[in-house]
């Protein structure tokens, strides 16, 4: 097992961020990581369990060893018993390393002005445990000569920047005019000045981000100890920036946009009005936070009650005045709530993308065992559709997450899209979102193109009956209007569903795109469900009712198939509710007859049923109920008998164990078509462009 010992080189350097996200990095590549904190340092306002061993066992379902306290450390020491200390850290990682972990991540102290012992004490675990070293600075306090300066210092407390212990160095918190000299991609970055690059390397330059340190809503309100006069959706709003409103309504306009918390005293009426209308409009205001513990006039309150209500706009109430209250927030402790796992999950996934994780993954070797866990998945995701570069249609150009992820698609490289959509409207809406369009961001105006597909769509319907003026209004539905595009080969790619049924998205497929010869006339879906551990594949779980053997066969190699395309090896369970020759009736005998029908049409696959879940997934069960299958117990692809099993399983995993799910895919159309939750969230439609992208890649 390698060990990387994380060390800053001063306060502020977001020590738990950067060895948090190195973990999430050296996931991705495939490595089984462990995580240790050895010693615990609570900030002051900190209540419960240790910051970082929390958010490990939240975030990447480790379960890392209690730290030592400080005050048991620093004791010790003040006994003059470092070796002592230095055998209870052994220990304790020891106990947290495992048989089969191929990397683990140490993130050592953090020196202040009240504990100058710290910076030696990190030079001695680091030696203790044979580490290599990784030195963490906040880029955004100095020049780079500054930096080099301070990095330099560092390095002479673990033996010099030429010590081969010392891997390199990550600077965190890079202001853009460093980041543009010095790069912030992987493979691409650029030593400071008078650093030997090659003993001594830059590992990771990692951008500032505004949105990383905004806190929620409800964290202001509970550092202000405020009384929510209306709480709305208090719980998910970030403050990206805070506006104390001093002057006219007409002078704040500017500043009513996405994640701003306007902060004004209770009796400025033109303020809290103008609030009030930019929220019913759209803008997705952090809150409204009323001062002098003074709340606005009842009518008012009367008047602006149902833009409220309608946005969901937290309105809060303290009874300290301005200036106090923009004090206080900015005395706010800055590190992520420890409640706060979706905030914690967006800062490591930016820390893992702008590591170069290659220059550590040579000092690990080959992992002790292949598995793809759901870091990997969602990092292939990317990687492979960057590669495909291809084109997707969002027939639900004017939503505003369909927006927003279109723009993450389109600065990373995931997929050309395109938004269907009044180009004037989703303007504005991303005016609202404070988000920049890209330049090659298409966005296409129905109306402009819709003439343009009609005489295709009468030619590809007129078995149906379909005529001019049927298919035109058939086409004023945008999904209707993208499928078409796709059909035509002017897109390559579908995505939907964020506020259109399933039924919506796919029906205009089935008569447009139609099923591939190859897929038996059958179109079928699969979740791919990212558990703690690694990502397995449910199939069908949206799609086809009551599949007769036939078509649980094709069902079982399409899903295996998918598997296989997105990284997955495909070990195939058929699932019923026995196992083997155990039991009997119509239900078990489709099941088995489904899998002999698999095994003749794709032999070179992995496929066994009728099998029990747990006997599929539980290696300790399989050994007792099917203990000569080649799948039972590791099984990687699981496929139902019927919709009501495999979507009741889905939801009852995905709910009841907090497990993401990526899907529906769907299987066997001629062209990519896939669908959307009604509540997914801007990563999950990214994501599913992903899955999509790579799909028009693959041959049908």
């Amino acid at each position: 097992m390698h060990i990387f010992y994380i060390t800053p080189t001063s306060y502020g350097a977001g020590l738990t961020s950067v060895a948090l996200g190195l973990v999430r990095a050296l996931e991705r590549v495939g490595l089984k990581v462990r995580f240790c904190k050895p010693v615990a340092q609570q900030h002051a306002s900190d209540q419960g369990p240790e910051r970082s061993t929390l958010f490990a066992r939240e975030t990447l379902h480790l379960e890392p060893p209690k730290p030592l306290s400080f005050s048991h450390v620093e004791d010790m020491l003040g006994q003059n018993r470092r070796e002592d200390v230095l055998e209870e850290i052994v220990s304790l990682l020891n106990n947290a390393a495992g048989e089969d972990a191929d990397a683990m991540v140490i993130e050592g102290l953090t020196p202040t002005r009240n504990t100058p012992w710290v910076t030696r004490f990190n030079s001695d675990m680091a030696r203790t445990l044979s580490a290599d070293v990784l030195i963490v600075s906040r880029a955004d306090e100095n020049t780079p000569r500054e930096l080099a300066d301070h990095l330099r210092i560092s390095a002479d407390n673990h033996g010099g920047v030429r010590n081969s212990s010392i891997l390199g160095y990550i600077l965190n918190k890079m202001p853009e005019e460093l980041v543009s000299r010095f790069g912030d991609k992987p493979g691409e970055l650029k030593a400071l000045p008078k650093m030997p690059a090659k003993s001594f390397p830059p590992i990771g330059h990692i951008p500032w981000n505004p949105e990383l340190a905004a806190p929620r809503t409800r964290d202001i309100c509970n550092r202000l100890n405020a009384e929510i006069i209306n709480e709305g959706t208090i719980d998910t709003r970030r403050v990206a920036r805070r506006i104390l409103c001093a002057r006219s309504s007409a002078k704040i306009t500017q500043h009513l946009i996405a994640g701003t918390l306007i902060i004004t005293p209770g009796d400025r009426d033109d303020i809290v009005m103008a609030t009030c209308m930019a929220a019913s409009n759209g803008v997705p205001l952090a809150g409204l936070l009323l001062t002098n513990g003074e709340q606005p006039p009842e009518g008012v309150m009367r008047l602006c009650q149902p833009a409220i209500t309608a946005s969901q706009l937290p309105v809060m109430l303290t009874d300290t005045n301005s200036y106090d209250t923009a004090t206080l927030l900015d005395r706010m402790n800055p590190e992520v709530p420890t409640d706060d796992i979706a905030r914690m999950e967006k800062v490591m996934n930016t820390v893992a993308e702008h590591i170069d994780i290659e220059k550590l993954r040579k000092h690990c070797g080959e992992p002790h065992k292949h598995f793809l866990t759901p870091p990997a998945f969602r990092y292939n995701l990317v990687e492979r559709s960057q590669k495909a570069g291809k084109r997707i249609v969002l027939p639900e150009g004017e939503e505003p997450r369909t927006i927003q992820a279109a723009i993450t698609c389109q600065n990373k490289g995931i997929a050309d899209c395109v938004l269907l959509g009044n180009p004037e409207r989703i303007q504005e809406l991303a005016r609202g979102l404070d988000v920049t369009l890209p330049d090659n961001l298409s966005i296409i105006d129905p109306e402009s193109i819709r003439e343009k597909y009609i005489a295709p769509m009468v030619e590809l319907r007129k078995h149906k009956g379909l005529n001019e003026a049927m298919a035109e209004a058939q086409l004023e539905d945008t999904v209707v209007l993208g499928t078409m595009m796709l059909a035509q080969k002017d897109v390559d790619g579908l995505v939907s569903g964020a506020v259109h049924t399933t039924a919506n998205t796919i029906r205009p497929a089935f008569q447009l795109i139609k099923t591939n010869p190859t897929a038996g006339g059958l179109v079928s879906s699969v979740f791919f469900m990212l558990l703690p551990d690694q990502v397995v594949v449910y199939g069908d779980c949206a799609v086809n009712p009551d599949p007769n053997a036939e078509q649980l066969a094709n069902i079982a190699i399409q899903s295996a198939r998918s598997a296989e395309a997105f990284g997955i090896e495909p070990r195939v369970a058929m699932i019923s509710y026995s196992t083997g020759k155990s039991g009997q009736g119509s239900d078990v005998e489709k099941v088995r007859e489904a899998t002999r029908i698999a095994k003749e049409k794709a032999p070179e696959l992995l496929i066994d049923g009728p099998l029990q879940y747990d006997a599929a997934a539980i290696a300790s069960v399989a050994a007792s109920k099917a203990p000569d299958s080649p799948v039972a117990g590791r099984a990687t692809v699981f496929v139902f008998p019927d919709l009501n099993t495999g979507n009741t399983t889905y939801k009852a995993v995905q709910r009841s164990a907090n497990v993401v799910s990526v899907g529906p895919l769907l299987q066997g159309l001629n062209k990519p078509v896939n669908d959307l939750s009604r509540g997914a969230l801007v990563d999950d439609i990214v994501y599913t462009i992903a899955l999509t992208s790579i799909q028009a890649s693959q041959k049908p």
